[in-house]
Order: structure tokens, then C-alpha cells, then sequence
């Protein structure tokens, strides 16, 4: 199966990431991807923390989840929004959510990000809590590639990453890690990590990234990755807009699974 992870550096305009982000998903689209997945956050990237709570849409109407439907089903692929502000019961915090569509244009599944990021190294400061209320449930959906083959995907987001017993949880064949990791934080740890999850559950990591200079101030890291379960970084892209686009093969993934039997997975 073909996939694509999407990087971005979204700015403060909704309409500006929209069509950024249809621009790079028509590449992925024309380069086979089957599944795409844009980064954490791509919709919009706002100069105050309080202002994700603005943009917040109520689940099943807005247009955030227009735009993911329709170009799904335009571009007929299998599509993970990243994350987006969704409305809670507190109109004070919203929900770090993550939607996936079907080709169809249908939702597929929501998951809402668990670990909110929280960070003060003295010269930077981020608590997603005062504005997000974090979720509870581990999520993960079913896709069936056009060869057939069916394909266990897990959902994750950002700084889940740093929770390995979220992955196990999951037991998937397929982790996703939609993302906006810090040029601090994320020079220092995100290769390893992502490479480490793909090691302990022998399973595919499509990780896609915010990367660059925004313009609310803030500096992401980017290097947007694919994965293999054995560890290899198939296909990165550094800093700025970018497409990776990699093949994930159900034969390597079996290979690895019946090499090192270090887990119990589901037969493919």
C-alpha cells in the first residue's frame, strides 16, 4: 500500500492551510497514496492558544470536516486530518482531534489526542491543557488496500509519543503520528522515538509533521518520516511543505513478525 505523510507550516488563515493542504494532498494523490495523513494541527496554527477555541467546529458540521470529506472522496483516498479543534461540553476547552475519512468521504473514526503536551525549558513555555481537554480512548480502524489486504492502523498524535504503552495497546500494523514537535524537542527526540515505536511493535510509523518558522513565532521541527517495523526510515522530507510517499509491504511486515517473535500480532 502507497502512503503519504503530508508536512506543512500552517499559518494563521484557514483559508490559506486549506488550500496548502489540497495542494500537497493532489501530489500524494497523483503519486498513488492510497492513505494520506496531514500533520497535527494543520488547519490552523493561531497566534494565542485561545484562539483553536474559535475555530472549534461541533462533530459532523463544519468546515474542516467538509474539506476532509469532499477531497477524500474527490481524490479517493483514505484521508487522516491531523488534528482539529472539536467542540466540547466546556466552551472554555476543545478536543485535539483526530478524523480519518474513507474514500467514500464517510468518517471513518475520531480519536481525541490522550497526552497533552507540556513543556517549560525557561525560554519556552506550552500547556495544551488550558485550552484542550484530553481523551481517553485508545482508537485504531480497519483498511482493506486495493490489493485486499487488510491493515490494522493505529492513531496516535504528537505527544502520545512518548507513552509506549499507548502503541502496545493499540497492536496495530500501522502506527500514525500526526504532529507539531517543537525544533527543541524534536531535534533531540523525535527520530528516536518514532524509530523505537516502530521496533517494539514491529509495525509501520507514517509520522507527519508540522516543520519550519510559523507565523504565530513558534519553530517546528518537521523531518515528516515513514517507517518500517524493523526501524529503516524509508522516506523523510527535512523542513518545510513537502510529500513522502512510501510503499508499505504486509510481506516485510510478516517477515519481521515471524524473524523476531518478540509480540503477539494477528496474523496478516
Amino acid at each position: 500500500m502507497k502512503v503519504a505523510a503530508i508536512q506543512m507550516v500552517s499559518g494563521i488563515s484557514l483559508d490559506a492551510n486549506l488550500s496548502e493542504a489540497l495542494r500537497l494532498l493532489r501530489l500524494a494523490a497523483a503519486a498513488g497514496a492510497e492513505l494520506a495523513v496531514l500533520p497535527e494541527y494543520f488547519c490552523f496554527m493561531g497566534a494565542r492558544d485561545e484562539d483553536k477555541l474559535v475555530i472549534a467546529e461541533t462533530l459532523g458540521l463544519g468546515r474542516v470536516q467538509d474539506f476532509l470529506s469532499d477531497t477524500a472522496r474527490d481524490l479517493r483516498m483514505t484521508l487522516v486530518g491531523g488534528t482539529l479543534p472539536l467542540a466540547t461540553d466546556d466552551p472554555a476547552h476543545a478536543a485535539n482531534a483526530s478524523l480519518v475519512y474513507d474514500a467514500r468521504g464517510e468518517r471513518l473514526s475520531r480519536y481525541d489526542k490522550i497526552h497533552l503536551f507540556r513543556y517549560d525549558n525557561g525560554r519556552e513555555r506550552y500547556d495544551e491543557s488550558a485550552v484542550l481537554t484530553a481523551g481517553t480512548a485508545p482508537t485504531h480502524f480497519e483498511l482493506h488496500d486495493h490489493a485486499g489486504q487488510a491493515w490494522r492502523i493505529g492513531q496516535s498524535v504528537c505527544y502520545d509519543l512518548r507513552f509506549a504503552e499507548l502503541y502496545r495497546a493499540l497492536a496495530a500494523d500501522v502506527l500514525l503520528v500526526p504532529a507539531a514537535f517543537t525544533h527543541t524537542t524534536g531535534s533531540a527526540h523525535w527520530e528516536v522515538l518514532l524509530r523505537a515505536r516502530a521496533i517494539e511493535n514491529q509495525a509501520y510509523v507514517i509520522a507527519s509533521a508540522q516543520g519550519g518558522l510559523h507565523e504565530n513565532g513558534r519553530r517546528t521541527w518537521g523531518h515528516s518520516m515513514v517507517i518500517d517495523p524493523w526501524g529503516q526510515v524509508l522516506a523523510m522530507h527535512a523542513e518545510g511543505p513537502g510529500v513522502v510517499i512510501a510503499e508499505l509491504d504486509a510481506a516485510r511486515l510478516r517477515q519481521v513478525r515471524e524473524q523476531l517473535p518478540s509480540l503477539q500480532h494477528r496474523v496478516l
